[in-house]
């Protein structure tokens, strides 16, 4: 049961573990330290648990934030899903979206990615049949570059006096790969720019356009879903309830209403941490998966900061894009709306992904660059049991935080005229993509909301509505600062600023930074306890 501070609930003297935030790096390392038999508790300044995995009800809907689909879990032996029945005890269950999982629209054509390493080839092959050796070509590549990941990733949590000895021969070869940018490659294996533009068709699920994007990051996301999509049956707010009843089985918890306010330094060794009230909670380590940005920003004294020279290290990584969701509750259950389970991404006919962002940027009235749908309620097989007669659409695009800038510091839900007349807007301009891709939905809108990047802030506490930490450029795989270690002993960092984008990375960072902490092969358990249930 998560646990809500201002029910003053039964706290220890002392835990092995504190972790800061509730974000799937967070719970991952939280649920792996109590199967070693350690006590953590896990922090979250928020009323709910989860971070991007967390769920919010309004009107009688139900919206998943950040979950719109994971890959590999329809896999048995993949590591994510090990991973994912290591740390729920198999409590978690997935419902696989079917043979597409994404449509790439371009003004008035339509492309299908098809779930299967063949037939996505075959699918892709019969839109540009001159164009063969090119994407046999791309997924050979896309294959290369994800074999060089693992070691580049087991190097973060190697003991310092090993990464000196062995770390530039594991890194090397992932380099070949992700210092060069998604275009460059792409371009180098074809000239048609229909087909570059529908194989980065998925850049949204990064955040970055192709010509700025490191191609390593891109053929991630593409391999992560080559066997398909997959959704939580119960919805996303199933991943912190099935990982709490591990934490909880060790003696710790998960506590939300709890903010940290700083981590509790003496003689560089990090001892616990001071809450917002003032209260300081004590442990062996502490974690904090709250992001690089505002970790290294906001909850580390002063001097420690300025000792170890951590604001330099921000000074060599951007923030990620920021965006816009319209969560859109309608009359009628998924089948009677005829709404199926593929995402839809939406692209202005004219000009690549790059132009169209750049052409947006300079006017935020010109056409989105980007729109993604996604339909919960269709994916997840137990929507209607819990929300009869009702469905839910997400409407994503990207937005620049500066359009919002002038609102920071108001009151969420309180911030003025202006900032509604604006939210409305974008409202109304999404909802009219919305109808022109599912024309059967336009009357059965019940009720919309939209999420700004002040919302994002609010929420996450990332100050500029980042919704992926850490732009994900040729250029930030070379930090070596991003990793579980800190400067300081006993303090530690999780979630996907040490990896990259997404859940199933950011269950990834879970291990590294256990691997870190325990010097235990965290993976290879996870494996052979996957191979014995």
């Amino acid at each position: 049961m998560i646990q809500s501070y201002k029910q003053k609930p039964e706290l220890a003297d002392h835990y092995d573990t504190i972790i800061i935030g509730s974000g799937m790096g967070s719970l991952t390392t939280a649920a792996i330290l109590s199967k070693e038999g350690k006590k953590v508790l896990v922090l979250e300044r928020h009323y709910t648990a989860g971070g991007f995995t967390h769920v919010f009800k309004r009107k009688g809907y139900e919206w998943d934030v950040g979950i719109h689909y994971i890959g590999e879990v329809g896999r048995p032996n993949s590591v994510v899903k090990r991973l994912f029945d290591y740390v729920t005890n198999s409590e978690l269950k997935w419902a696989d979206m079917g043979d597409v999982y994404d449509r790439i629209i371009i003004g008035d054509k339509t492309y299908d990615l098809v779930k299967g390493v063949e037939k996505f080839k075959a699918k892709l092959i019969g839109y540009f049949p001159e164009e063969k050796e090119a994407i046999e070509e791309y997924v050979r590549l896309v294959f290369s570059t994800t074999k060089t990941i693992q070691k580049y990733f087991m190097d973060k949590a190697m003991p310092p006096l090993a990464r000196k000895v062995l770390g530039s021969s594991m890194r090397k070869p992932f380099f070949k790969y992700s210092d060069r940018t998604t275009h460059e490659v792409l371009s180098s294996l074809t000239s048609n720019k229909e087909l570059i533009k529908v194989l980065s068709g998925q850049y949204g699920d990064y955040g970055l356009t192709p010509k700025k994007s490191s191609f390593a990051m891109h053929a991630t996301v593409a391999r992560h879903y080559f066997s398909g999509g997959s959704f939580p049956v119960g919805g996303s707010s199933r991943i912190v309830e099935t990982i709490d009843p591990v934490i909880e089985a060790a003696g710790g918890m998960i506590l939300v209403s709890a903010e940290v306010d700083e981590v509790v330094i003496e003689n560089n060794k990090a001892i616990g941490v001071k809450m917002a009230d003032g209260k300081v909670l004590n442990a062996d380590n502490i974690v904090s998966g709250a992001g690089v940005m505002t970790t290294y920003n906001k909850l580390l004294p002063d001097a420690v900061i300025t000792k170890h020279g951590l604001k330099d290290n921000l000074q060599k990584v951007n923030r990620s894009v920021a965006h816009a969701c319209l969560y859109v509750g309608l009359n009628g259950t998924p089948e009677e709306l005829g709404l199926s389970k593929p995402n839809l991404w939406v692209y202005p006919e004219d000009g690549d992904h790059d132009a169209c962002v750049d052409r947006y940027l300079k006017n935020i009235n010109e056409p989105f660059p980007l729109v993604y749908l996604s339909f919960p309620a269709a994916k997840d097989p137990d929507w209607s049991n819990r929300y009869p007669g009702k469905s839910t659409i997400d409407v994503l695009t990207l937005v620049p935080y500066e359009l919002f800038e002038k609102w920071e510091g108001s009151r969420w839900m309180k911030r003025g005229d202006e900032y509604d007349a604006l939210k409305e807007k974008i409202s109304q301009r999404l909802l009219e993509v919305l109808y022109e891709q599912q024309p059967q939905v336009k009357g059965k809108v019940d009720y919309y909301e939209l999420s700004t990047p002040l919302t994002t802030q609010h929420f996450v506490n990332y100050d500029k509505g980042e919704i992926y930490g850490l732009d994900h450029t040729p250029d930030r795989f070379h930090q070596k600062f991003l990793q579980p270690r800190t400067p300081i002993k006993n303090f530690y960092l999780t979630g996907q600023d040490i990896v990259t984008a997404g859940v199933a990375a950011a269950l990834l960072s879970g291990v590294l930074t256990t691997a870190a902490m325990t010097g235990k092969n965290v993976m290879k358990k996870v494996m052979q306890d996957g191979v014995r249930s």
